[in-house]
């Protein structure tokens, strides 16, 4: 790579070198020809004359004697996804100084804790598929319907109980609370581009999840994504034979996660995230029907216009190209 304040590009060197060797030119003459300098024009005959490259040296040191050794590198690191401490107090341990803890974690892209995973304390693997369809992760998220009047969030905890105990009760939802029950937000989100589908439920069965995932295809389908893949966790309706017959119709893969693992899942673990803040619990909601009827309008702000850090700022649908509606 040519030095950012040379001179000379390295055809100019060389023809440098061989009008001094070869043409017997003066330095001086080379050098106001060329306007540089004669040590400039000196080097680089030099060079020539010696057979060497004209292309620029490294300007790494041959020995680095105070370069920190490998096993303080690795002890770094280990002690780091152990303790997870901070380079000031991983220098203490190690007998070297801060800025050189910082420097071994930079390099190995461990220098900020939200690279670590909590639960295991493994350095996070982010990845993403190349192209839309090629992974869809599939999830559901369980929210407690809102009571006419407000729930406890906004009016507080009294009001919030008396709005629960006077609001009528979902019968389908009787045996899981008695009081008011819960709604399930079944969401799929595209792996490469974000996009993402939602529906509200009153269950999470096989019959309802699966409903869902046709639906879910369908829509993606008509914007120009063909799913091949789906990643589920292990919960029963993803391991029902429903669910499986389903997904060999649509001829889609479908993967599950490793138990215990969210992680694997976490596109849609922090999508679920973002719905909660921007919709589930953004405003204060007088009642559950109110709430969920706003659910379409913030999806389709965050698909078209919400940017998205992993898709450069951009909002979601700017990654699936000629969609009918992507600019509305």
């Amino acid at each position: 790579m040519l030095h950012a304040n040379a001179a000379l590009t390295p055809r100019h060197r060389l023809i440098v070198g061989q009008l001094v060797v070869d043409q017997g030119w003066p330095i001086s003459e080379v050098a106001a020809r060329f306007q540089v300098s004669w040590p400039t024009v000196k080097r680089w005959a030099d060079r020539y004359r010696a057979g060497q490259s004209m292309q620029d040296r490294s300007s790494r040191p041959r020995r680095s004697p105070n370069k920190t050794s490998q096993a303080t590198t690795k002890r770094c690191i280990q002690l780091r996804l152990r303790l997870r401490e901070g380079p000031v107090q991983l220098a203490c341990r190690l007998g070297i100084a801060p800025s050189t803890a910082h420097r071994i974690l930079a390099d190995v892209h461990l220098n900020r804790l939200s690279h670590v995973d909590r639960a295991t304390g493994e350095p996070v693997r982010h990845y993403e598929h190349d192209h839309p369809g090629a992974m869809i992760h599939v999830d559901v998220k369980k929210l407690g319907n809102i009571p006419d009047g407000g729930g406890w969030r906004y009016v507080g905890r009294q009001q919030g109980d008396r709005n629960r105990a006077t609001t009528p009760d979902r019968p389908r939802n009787k045996h899981r609370d008695p009081l008011m029950g819960k709604a399930y937000v079944h969401t799929a989100i595209d792996d490469h581009s974000r996009v993402a589908y939602a529906e509200i439920h009153d269950d999470e069965t096989a019959l309802t999840a699966t409903a869902v995932l046709v639906r879910a295809v369908e829509w993606f389908n008509a914007r120009g994504v063909t799913v091949e893949r789906v990643l589920s966790d292990n919960g029963g309706a993803y391991r029902s034979h429903m669910w499986r017959d389903t997904c060999a119709e649509l001829g889609i893969k479908h993967k599950r996660t490793r138990p215990y693992r969210p992680q694997t899942n976490g596109k849609i673990e922090r999508f679920h995230r973002t719905l909660a803040d921007g919709w589930a619990y953004a405003r204060c909601y007088t009642s559950e029907t109110e709430r969920r009827g706003e659910l379409d309008g913030w999806l389709h702000y965050y698909n078209h216009h919400r940017p998205h850090t992993a898709c450069g700022n951009q909002p979601p649908f700017s990654r699936l190209t000629n969609v009918p509606g992507q600019y509305t």
